[in-house]
């Protein structure tokens, strides 16, 4: 391998530049994964507990060394144990990137389109206003890829045609039904009282509260729409990707909802300048570093 220079007695060659900047890379998208939630400060002990034990290796210092390398040796289960919530996460993340689930690998194989832009979400929104108005919080996810098996089957299964009615009788109070997530999917109430991932994040805002959290912690695991009604303030709010639209009105919610569904069809002809950019930009979203 071409020698590029010298530094004292080390021989740095092109490919250590390349490696450190590998390195680098992949330690800024762990940081980037893990920022804002406790994990990060773990992360960072241990990183620097591991840079002592090349200090004092390097020095020489056997004692220390030993004991150091004794915990560097169970590091790789030391590193699973301690982060499996973020290597889950990231695993889904991956997962959610791919999308190589059955459904969309037979419509790519088979030019089949879904008929996600053909979902009526006005009963949706008509639901959500009428149990803002009688403060009877709601948490309803919107899936345009899957049905969400494993959170679905963490509730009871409904199969139902989406309807005003049937929302505001699964989010009234004495409903048995009300604690928990409601899932959407190809026009159908797939499941009621649905148990989402809950948000490590550590420096959210006070107002945001279970559902809340419960909102943002499903968009950061999948690739969903998230609706929180909010059960104090009766205001409206979707989650998608880590960030919070909050008190959105009845057309905001109609126009964001229906840009998350048809988004894979607009891709194909949408400039950057688009209305996907332009969502994001919106004062009303909060991100949640």
């Amino acid at each position: 391998m071409t020698l590029l220079f010298h530094i004292g007695f080390l021989e740095v060659k092109w490919v250590d530049i390349i490696d450190i900047a590998l390195v680098s890379f992949l330690l800024y998208q762990v940081y980037k994964l893990m920022r804002g939630s406790v994990a990060v400060k773990v992360f960072l002990g241990f990183l620097s507990l591991y840079l002592i034990f090349l200090v004092v290796k390097a020095a020489q210092m056997d004692l220390l060394t030993s004991i150091l390398g004794q915990f560097m040796g169970v590091g790789v289960i030391a590193v699973i144990i301690l982060f499996q919530p973020e290597i889950r996460k990231f695993l889904l993340l991956i997962g959610k990137t791919t999308s190589l689930d059955r459904d969309n690998l037979l419509n790519h194989l088979w030019g089949r389109k879904t008929n996600v832009h053909q979902l009526d979400i006005t009963p949706v929104l008509e639901a959500a206003k009428s149990l803002g108005g009688l403060n009877n919080g709601a948490l309803i996810v919107f899936s345009r890829n899957s049905p969400l098996k494993f959170y679905a089957e963490s509730g009871d299964a409904i199969h139902a045609d989406i309807s005003k009615r049937l929302l505001l009788a699964i989010f009234n109070k004495q409903s048995p039904l009300h604690d928990g997530a409601v899932i959407l999917y190809h026009n159908k109430i797939v499941a009621a009282r649905c148990i989402l991932p809950i948000s490590e994040m550590d420096n959210l805002p006070a107002q945001y509260g279970l559902r809340h959290r419960a909102a943002l912690g499903m968009s950061e695991a999948s690739d969903t729409l998230v609706m929180v009604v909010s059960e104090e303030t009766g205001q409206m709010s979707l989650a998608r990707n880590g960030k919070m639209m909050h008190n959105l009105s009845s057309q905001e919610l109609r126009a964001r909802i229906l840009n998350y569904l048809l988004e894979e069809d607009q891709s194909k002809s949408s400039s950057p300048s688009d209305e996907p950019t332009q969502i994001d930009q919106d004062p009303k979203v909060a991100k949640v570093n």
